[in-house]
């Protein structure tokens, strides 16, 4: 009987040495996750164009200068000369339409970029001769605030210096996070 008490409490023993020194390895649960994809002008960053050039096709921003944008008038040009630069401001405007605003005011940082060495620079806000904006200088990556209620009007500069004929093409990426921009 001692022999069989004392094996028992060998075993118990070893139990719990084990499975207390066992590390955690899984869990499972089931939750949902529900997310509504809706165009970039009736999201709650928007992205609202603002001139001809610039549409929406597919729920996506696009902006065309050429005869295949379903906006061009009968009788435009077919595209941007050789050899200029082109400044377009406002060509689409940045909101933020957050739901934490209901609470107080809940900035947002955008980040806009697009390749260098393509002729295409960025820039938000107003456009100087000087060559400079009122928010965000042209560049080939821009930052600013967009405030709730206070749209950010975006604006391209189109270099064609030695570019050859024809089409280009670029893509442009568009980043946001929680809060100002910190400069």
């Amino acid at each position: 009987m001692k022999k069989l008490l004392g094996l028992l409490l060998l075993i118990v023993g070893l139990t719990l040495t084990i499975g207390v020194g066992a590390n955690f390895r899984y869990y499972k649960a089931d939750r949902s996750i529900t997310v509504n994809i809706t165009a970039d002008d009736d999201e709650l960053i928007d992205l609202t164009p603002l001139q001809d050039y610039a549409y929406l096709s597919n729920g996506k921003l696009l902006i065309q200068i050429s005869p295949d944008n379903p906006n061009y008038p009968d009788g435009g040009g077919s595209g941007m000369s050789h050899n200029t630069t082109y400044v377009f401001e406002e060509m689409f405007e940045v909101s933020n339409e957050l739901w934490e605003n209901s609470k107080g005011n809940f900035p947002i940082c955008v980040q806009i970029s697009v390749p260098q060495g393509k002729g295409v620079k960025v820039f938000a806000g107003e456009y100087y001769n000087n060559g400079t904006a009122s928010i965000a200088d042209p560049g080939t990556q821009i930052q600013f605030t967009v405030e709730h209620g206070t749209p950010v009007k975006i604006g391209f500069i189109f270099d064609n210096t030695c570019e050859d004929l024809g089409g280009h093409q670029v893509n442009m990426d568009i980043q946001a996070w929680a809060g100002a921009c910190k400069i």
